[in-house]
Formats: structure tokens, C-alpha cells, sequence
């Protein structure tokens, strides 16, 4: 690692912990439903919002009307983005598109959305129009950004609370975090935006005509308004078929360092909003603690790995390191934004991740498929790491003989198993259909470029990222086809559904128990020892289920390619 890598790394973790604690706090006062600064704006909209919808933020829901809630809502977001993209051509500033989206794409695409996947298999500016584009997709930003915050505030609430069934009331959660926490600070970060370059306007694509009388069209429109909750919201569709690699998206390091600290704020700060309302803000900083811990550890192995380049013969060495990547932003830059990316479920990128050595890859792939815990999505990150906590706990008090109990609560028999059906959700939803796509003619057929390990790494990746409902992919699996718009909508509603829920009944678990007194004999969670327990317990974990498939795809891949590239220097 240089220096220089060095310095940009250390900024970012120290601007991103001095905010965790006000931007956690500010969090807090809002789902406690404590007065803030935008009350006086705020109240009068949410009362005429609840009016509207006929709610009552009062009316507190336990776990299984919350979930319900929840479900609906996400379901009722998807149908009305799917029927949005099948008649977009009808629609206003629509003529660079060419016809409504595919029915299994757009079927893709508002699942994707929906569960903030925002898995791309279109090419934005081309696809998808003005409309599409804000009143669709850049909604379901806000909406399914919103969800996840609610949900994850609910799940705090469950661990808090004691002798109660009810986790809040999930329309109220979600209007909080879309007036209080994600539309004010969508506002000032399009703003910032604009003032740094990125575009935002209705007006037509633009034709270039060059000196030698060709012509080029320049696509342009609303982007600074959808880039902004595009990362706040941890979704990570792009304007752009480039994504965050578009100077249009991106126009300099410094809106990269913003979209990233935008990303990673709030996952990061909810680890202080759950100390704050449970009473236990040395357990909030020792699950910061944690996250900043595997976050730093995945930059520094990227770094490193990537700064080594590929091994390609006639190469330099420095040219074969920028395989990939944007030259504004460099190694440095490109390994920052994807360990956040991968990290805070939003599939934003700078670089190819399809060109990055296979090490460096796996870095990326590792970070989703250990769940994001290292920040991770709007509640689902937290969420993770808790229930990552909770079967350290197990194991622990396993280990010492001491009952395992969690902030007074005990883990019965039924908490355990929601943790296991939690644990066990996520290989069974990455590795058995990558095996289908394996051995089957319409899952190879998606290989367009490569082949073997690096094939198998495209697969799986690609099911990662939509279980992790990152949505990020390696370009060389052709995902636009009948069999991955189907699969990969299955596996992103498992990844949104399949987590929440579980996670939800064990905050009703929780709830309804009674607290047991602290003792000598509980198991202490909020000390150094048990937060390397913990790291310990989520990297072996991770290993005993995937290390097998990873040995298969880019470990096999760096390995190979090392042997195909050696050159024999001995003296003769």
C-alpha cells in the first residue's frame, strides 16, 4: 500500500466515525420521537401524509403485522414500477428510448428496485427515460431505502424493549425516515452536486458533431437529484450504464469521497442509534468497533492485491494495475468505492470489477457474501451484525458454560433457530442456484467472455450480489436473459424477505420477554475479547460455507493465471 492510498483511507474512516455519533444521536431523537430542529417544517406534513393514508402512527403493530405491512408495501412498489417501465414509451420526455422494457426485464428490474437490489441488466441511458428513470426508479429509492431503515429501527426496538409484542408502527417508520432522514439529506447532497459539476436537466440528449463530421450523442438529464438518494438510499443503480465511473455521475474524486461517505453514513450511525436506545452505548461502539475493523481489513487486502496488478506478459507493471479502472479516480480511489459498494449493499461502482485481479475480486465478493456487515444497507447492516452477535453469544456462553443472554434477554429455543434459518438463508440462496446455472445450457449461456474459474466467479457473484440486494456485477455474465432475470429476482426477494422476516419475529421474541438482572455469570458483550469472538465467529463461519466455492472460482483463477504467466529466470 502507498502513502498516499494511506492518507485517503484514513480520511474517510475518520470523517465517517466523527459523524457516526451525530448523525446516530440525530436518529435516535427522530424514531424516539423526540423533538428535532425539523419539527416545526416536518410535523404538520407527517400528520397530513398519515390523514392521506388513512394510518395511525400511534396504532403500535407486533411483529407479524409489521412484516405484513412491510411485505405489502414492497409488493404494492413493484407492480406499479413494472406496469411504469412497460408503457414508459407513452410517457413525456421519452424519445431516446425505443419501446417499453422487456416483461422479464422490467420484471427484474422492479424487484431490483423494490428491495433496493437495483441489479442492472439495462443500459440506463438508452432503456430507460426521464420519467422511468425519477417517477420510478429514483421513487423506489427513497420508498425501499425508507423500508429497510424502518425495518431495521423495529429490529432495535424489539432488542430494547421487554414485556411488549409491539415493534412501532411500520408506516410511521416510514414516513419518519423519508421526511426526517432521507429527503433533507438528499436535498443538500443534489445540491452540493450540482455545484460540483453534475448534471441536472429535462432538457433532450444532445448531438456532438466532431471536426471530421462525425456525430455523437450525448445523453444527459435529472442526474444529480438520482445520484444523490442512489447512494444515501444504499441502492446503487446508475443513471449511467457506467455507473459511478461516469463523468457525468462522478465528475472528480472529491463527489466520489462524498457518494461513498454518503453511503456508508447511516448503516455506520445506526450502531450508535442502537446503543442510544437500548441504553447500551458501549455495545453501540463495540459493534462499530467490529465493522470498522473488517472494513479496514477488506481495504488494505484490496489495496494490495490490486496495486500488484494482473500478470499479463509485455505488459508494465502499472499499466496491467489500471486494468479496469477510471483514470480520475486511480487504484486508490477504485478499492474505496468497491469495499464501500460491496460493504453497504449499494452496487455503485468506479471500475470494472470484472477486470480487477482475482484476489482483489474475491475481496468484493467475500465482503457480500459474509451479509455486508461492515456498514452494510439502510437497517439491514446493523440487523446483520446483531444477529451475527447473537450466535457469537451461543457459541460463547457454549464455550464458558454460561447461559447465553443478550442485553438481559435470553437466547431460547426458539430465538436459536431464527438465527440458524437467518444464517442458513443466505448459502442456500447463493450456492444452490449458482450450481444450477453451472450445469445448466441457459445458465452457461450467460458466460459470454470467460470461462472457467473466472466464469464460475461471474456466477457467483452474480447471485451473491442479489441475495446481498447489492445489485453490483462483473460485465462478462450476460445477465439479460429469460434465465437471470428470473433467478436473480427469486434470489433478491429471498435476500429482502428472507432476512427481514426472521429478523422481525426475533425482535417480537425478544420484546416479550422479561429482562434478567446482570450478574457475574453473564456473559459480558461489550468488551474487546468478545468483539474479537465475534470477528472470529463471522470469519469462520463464512469460510465453512463458502471457502469451497471460492477456492473453485478466483482462488483457482490466481493461481492458474501465476502458473500460466511465470517465466523462468534461472541462469543457465
Amino acid at each position: 500500500m502507498k502513502g498516499l492510498d494511506f492518507v485517503r483511507f484514513a480520511v474517510f474512516m475518520g470523517v465517517l466515525t466523527m459523524l457516526v455519533k451525530p448523525v446516530g444521536a440525530y436518529l435516535a431523537r427522530v424514531f424516539g420521537r423526540e423533538r428535532t430542529w425539523l419539527d416545526p417544517i416536518l410535523l404538520p406534513v407527517e400528520r397530513a401524509v398519515h390523514r392521506i393514508a388513512a394510518s395511525d402512527p400511534e396504532d403500535e403493530m407486533e411483529w407479524g403485522r409489521y412484516a405484513t405491512a412491510f411485505v405489502v408495501f414492497t409488493a404494492a412498489g413493484t407492480l406499479l414500477l413494472y406496469g411504469l417501465l412497460r408503457v414508459q414509451r407513452l410517457l413525456p420526455w421519452s424519445g431516446h428510448v425505443t419501446g417499453a422494457v422487456a416483461p422479464d426485464l422490467a420484471m427484474n428490474t422492479a424487484i431490483s428496485f423494490a428491495t433496493t437490489t437495483t441489479w442492472q441488466a439495462y443500459a440506463g441511458e438508452t432503456a430507460m427515460s426521464y420519467v422511468s428513470q425519477l417517477a420510478g426508479l429514483m421513487l423506489q429509492n427513497f420508498l425501499a431505502g425508507a423500508a429497510g431503515l424502518a425495518v431495521g429501527i423495529a429490529f432495535i426496538r424489539g432488542l430494547a424493549r421487554e414485556q411488549s409484542k409491539k415493534l412501532g408502527n411500520f408506516w410511521g417508520d416510514l414516513i419518519r425516515s423519508i421526511l426526517w432522514v432521507l429527503l433533507p439529506a438528499a436535498l443538500i447532497l443534489s445540491v452540493i452536486l450540482l455545484a460540483c459539476g453534475v448534471p441536472m436537466t429535462f432538457s433532450p440528449y444532445v448531438t456532438a458533431h466532431g471536426v471530421e463530421g462525425g456525430a455523437q450523442t450525448i445523453p444527459r438529464g435529472p442526474i444529480a437529484a438520482f445520484e444523490s438518494i442512489k447512494n444515501l438510499g444504499t441502492n446503487g443503480g446508475g443513471f449511467f450504464n457506467a455507473n459511478g465511473a461516469h463523468p457525468f455521475e462522478s465528475p472528480t474524486p472529491f463527489t466520489n469521497l462524498l457518494y461513498m461517505l454518503a453511503i456508508a453514513v447511516i448503516p455506520a450511525a445506526l450502531t450508535y442509534t442502537f446503543g442510544s436506545l437500548t441504553g447500551r452505548r458501549k455495545q453501540g461502539w463495540v459493534l462499530y468497533a467490529v465493522m470498522a475493523a473488517l472494513f479496514v481489513a477488506g481495504l488494505i487486502a484490496c489495496d494490495v492485491f490490486e496495486r500488484r496488478g494482473p500478470p499479463l506478459p509485455g505488459v508494465a507493471h502499472a499499466a496491467a494495475a489500471m486494468e479496469g479502472k477510471e483514470v480520475r479516480f486511480g487504484i486508490a480511489d477504485s478499492v474505496l468505492t468497491a469495499v464501500t459498494t460491496s460493504n453497504g449493499a449499494t452496487g455503485s461502482y468506479a471500475a470494472m470489477v470484472d477486470s480487477m485481479t482475482p484476489l482483489g475480486g474475491a475481496v468484493v465478493l467475500i465482503n457480500m457474501l459474509l451479509g455486508e456487515i461492515a456498514f452494510g444497507g439502510l437497517g439491514t447492516g446493523v440487523i446483520g451484525l446483531i444477529m451475527a452477535l447473537l450466535l457469537a453469544v451461543f457459541i460463547g456462553g457454549l464455550m464458558v458454560g454460561r447461559t447465553p443472554e443478550f442485553l438481559g434477554q435470553h437466547l431460547g429455543p426458539r430465538e436459536t433457530k431464527l438465527i440458524v434459518l437467518y444464517t442458513i438463508a443466505g448459502p442456500a440462496a447463493v450456492l444452490i442456484p449458482s450450481a444450477i446455472a453451472v450445469v445448466t445450457r441457459a445458465g452457461l449461456a450467460g458466460l459470454a467472455t470467460n470461462g472457467g474459474a473466472h466464469g464460475l466467479t461471474e456466477i457467483l457473484f452474480a447471485f451473491a450480489s442479489s441475495f446481498a440486494n447489492n445489485g453490483q456485477n462483473m460485465a462478462g455474465l450476460n445477465a439479460n436473459t429469460p434465465f437471470y432475470n428470473v433467478a436473480t429476482a427469486v434470489v433478491m426477494m429471498a435476500g429482502r424477505f428472507g432476512l427481514m422476516i426472521p429478523a422481525l419475529a426475533l425482535a417480537g421474541s425478544f420484546g416479550y420477554q422479561t429482562k434478567r438482572p446482570h450478574t457475574a455469570g453473564t456473559l459480558e458483550t461489550d468488551t474487546p475479547l468478545f468483539a474479537m469472538l465475534l470477528l472470529g465467529v463471522v470469519m469462520l463461519t463464512g469460510a465453512l460455507t463458502y471457502l469451497p466455492a471460492l477456492c473453485l472460482g478466483p482462488v483457482h483463477e490466481q493461481l492458474s493465471a501465476g502458473a500460466q504467466y511465470h517465466v523462468d529466470e534461472t541462469p543457465r
